[in-house]
């Protein structure tokens, strides 16, 4: 990734990421910046609409589902910056749609083509180290959270997630707008392992959409956002200390125990700051897997978080829920996350 390169630490001082600092600090704002923009205009433009819970679908099936195809064609583009670049000015060029649904798949397109091309930057730059992983995922919880918040005022501020994002298309687009060192595209390689890989993905996601706490009120919910996010950029550095491996098992028997107390706020609170710390771990062993597609690997565990979602949207019927249960969830991702990282150590 050849405008990355230009700012990597040199070797003996890089212990947590290869990723240049400027890159890094640039994606991650715009990764918090997109998904409030995304979440001010959805909420804020369609809460009330009679459509809003099909445009609810549209979007999450753009923004996730889509990645995956998505992620082969900006492979094979090798054009990351300019793809995360378009992923902004569509976003911002979609509250000015007039039809509810086209402003959902305007914004969902827009939201999957950032992740995207950020993401495949980060992951290579991210050779051996997954810290660049959890700083670059952990600001999109925080800025999805602030935008509901201030999407559903009653006169929410609409002009500010345009004026941010078009801001940093310029500026991404200015820094990577060449080539970006993408892998050939090719498909071959440890495809079956990236299974468990998924199935980690889907459950967290559908724990993330069901599970509840009844301390969890409006004072607390902050802290709650506050300790997944930092659980991500956690999990990263966790990763690089301990290696893949261990780094899973103490993250999520942690998670398991605490899940048993999560009755009572800290417990809780620490088991989904411990449940989230796999998550850069997860996203760098599935790159791993698919070297020459990062992007199809990346799409593939949003269409996982996808998956997840639906029970909810569907309207379901919730299965048993209370500590027991978060606590076996834990132990379960556990076991899969073990089974995807088998043998990690070695390159794909």
């Amino acid at each position: 990734m050849r405008e990355i390169k230009k700012e990597l630490v040199p070797a003996a001082t890089c212990r947590d990421s290869d990723v240049g600092r400027t890159a890094l600090a640039l994606y991650s704002a715009a990764h918090f910046w997109v998904d409030f923009s995304c979440a001010l205009l959805i909420f804020g433009r369609l809460s009330g609409n009679p459509a809003f819970g099909f445009c609810a679908l549209l979007y999450n099936f753009c923004a996730f589902a889509l990645q995956m195809p998505l992620g082969l064609l900006a492979d094979r583009l090798n054009r990351n910056g300019l793809a995360a670049a378009s992923g902004c000015v569509l976003i911002s060029a979609a509250g000015f749609l007039p039809q509810p649904e086209a402003l959902a798949v305007a914004a969902g397109v827009g939201n999957a083509l950032f992740h995207l091309g950020g993401g495949i930057d980060v992951l290579n730059g991210s050779t051996s180290h997954a810290a660049a992983l959890g700083v670059f995922v952990s600001p999109g919880a925080a800025g999805l959270f602030l935008g509901t918040l201030l999407g559903r005022r009653a006169a929410p501020p609409f002009w500010l997630g345009p004026l941010g994002l078009l801001i940093l298309a310029g500026l991404i687009a200015g820094l990577f707008h060449r080539p970006s060192g993408n892998a050939s595209l090719s498909l071959s390689g440890s495809c079956g392992k990236l299974v468990p890989l998924f199935l980690v993905v889907v459950l967290r996601s559908y724990m993330g959409m069901n599970q509840s706490f009844s301390w969890n009120r409006a004072a607390w919910t902050p802290i709650l956002i506050l300790a997944l996010a930092l659980g991500k950029t956690a999990g990263g550095f966790a990763m690089d200390r301990l290696g893949p491996r261990r780094a899973a098992d103490w993250s999520l028997g942690a998670a398991a125990v605490f899940d048993l107390g999560s009755a009572l706020p800290l417990p809780g609170t620490a088991a989904v700051f411990l449940f989230n710390m796999t998550m850069p771990v997860t996203l760098w062993a599935a790159a791993r897997r698919l070297p020459g597609a990062k992007g199809f690997a990346f799409g593939l565990l949003t269409f996982g978080l996808f998956l997840g979602f639906l029970p909810s949207y569907l309207g379901w019927p919730k299965p048993l829920s209370g500590p027991g249960v978060y606590a076996a969830a834990s132990l379960a991702s556990l076991i899969l996350l073990r089974a995807g990282l088998r043998k990690e150590e070695n390159p794909c």
